[in-house]
This record gives C-alpha cells, sequence and structure tokens, in this order.
C-alpha cells in the first residue's frame, strides 16, 4: 500500500484501471495530482495497477514535454532530498481533476507544461471536441 495516495483515490484509480483492463476504455479524468516540493515535475494520474504500484497518467517533468505515461509510485515515495532527506514528490490535497486526460494532454502539448487554468483546459477541450 502507498503511503503517498489516499485509500479512496487508490480504489478510484484501481478501478480505472479495471475498466481500461476490461476493454472498456474510458477517457478518466485524473484522481490525483502529484508534484516535486523543489522542482517542476507534475504528474496527473488516472489508473493504478495496485500489484505492481504503478500509476498511469500525464507526466511532466519540467523539461517542456508532457507526457501521457507509467510510473513507480514506489519510486516517487522513495525520491528524498539530498541534503534534508525529506520526501520530494507530494499530493496536492486540494487537486480535483474536472477535464478529461485527453483534455489535459491537448492543454499541456499546447502549452508545454500541465496546466489546471481552467480557461486554457476548455480552449483545449474545444479542440478535441
Amino acid at each position: 500500500m502507498t503511503k503517498m495516495i489516499p485509500q479512496n483515490l487508490r480504489e478510484i484509480m484501481i478501478h480505472n484501471a479495471q475498466e481500461v483492463q476490461s476493454d472498456l476504455a474510458k477517457d478518466h479524468p485524473p484522481v490525483v495530482k502529484l508534484h516535486s516540493k523543489y522542482g517542476k515535475a507534475i504528474w496527473l494520474l488516472s489508473e493504478l495497477d495496485a500489484t505492481n504500484n504503478i500509476a498511469f497518467g500525464l507526466c511532466d517533468l519540467g523539461q517542456g514535454k508532457p507526457e501521457l505515461s507509467y510510473v513507480s509510485i514506489t519510486d516517487l515515495e522513495s525520491i528524498k532530498h539530498a541534503r534534508l532527506k525529506v520526501p520530494m514528490v507530494e499530493i496536492d490535497p486540494t487537486f480535483d481533476g474536472k477535464f478529461p486526460m485527453s483534455v489535459y494532454l491537448e492543454a499541456a502539448k499546447q502549452n508545454k507544461r500541465v496546466t489546471e487554468d481552467v480557461a486554457l483546459l476548455a480552449e483545449a477541450a474545444k479542440r478535441i471536441a
């Protein structure tokens, strides 16, 4: 079990992954937002393989090339600040995914970074509609 993602959100992410695996593939909205405390990395995640603790979502390492990918939650939890020895990645408890992942991806491609700006997301939604 992961310490970073609360159980109720893990359950939603696991359910989303099961839908995809059952060919009920849906364009789920992101369930959680993880980010680097001391950097620009952001992960908007919608699905979780609980067996391997691997999540799927929009990954932005802050280099201008956000992409859909898989990430190990175990690895993210293990990243510590070199001197302070505190976790480098944390969850944003205020995040609420309001759009499907495809909209976040389109907006991120256009802006070269993950955005939560509602106007930019609405514009992206219109472009892919």
